[in-house]
């Protein structure tokens, strides 16, 4: 379930956008990561091609399992990491930019620790 770090981050766009609008297309994730549309043509020929998503002929995107997968996981990260920077005193927007670049690079293990630090700082 190897992915780079751009494909991860397309598949949670359209995640985040598939909770926000009824249907997804390129031109809304052009313009939510204010890339150009033929930069997303390009990457949603790439997902589709490693059948993270469907494309149908009106263009609408879907995730499919395996791409809704990695998402969830990224966005789980993002989320989580964002949160506990804010908790640290970081601002929201440096919090959300510095979880972004870390929720690609960290270990399944590294995250799963700093997962349990952080329920069990927030339970007690």
């Amino acid at each position: 379930m190897h992915t780079n770090e751009s494909a991860e981050n397309y598949l949670e766009t359209i995640l985040m956008l598939s909770k926000r609008r009824p249907v997804v297309r390129s031109v809304d994730i052009a313009e939510e990561l204010g890339f150009k549309k033929s930069s997303v043509s390009v990457a949603m020929k790439n997902l589709r091609e490693k059948e993270h998503i469907t494309v149908t002929k009106e263009g609408f995107i879907y995730l499919t399992p395996a791409g809704k997968e990695i998402a969830e996981m990224i966005y789980e990260r993002h989320e989580l990491l964002t949160n506990w920077l804010v908790r640290l005193g970081v601002d929201e927007k440096t919090a959300a930019s510095d979880a972004c670049k870390i929720e690609h690079d960290i270990s399944k293990e590294s995250f799963e620790a700093i997962k349990r630090h952080v329920n069990q700082t927030s339970n007690n």
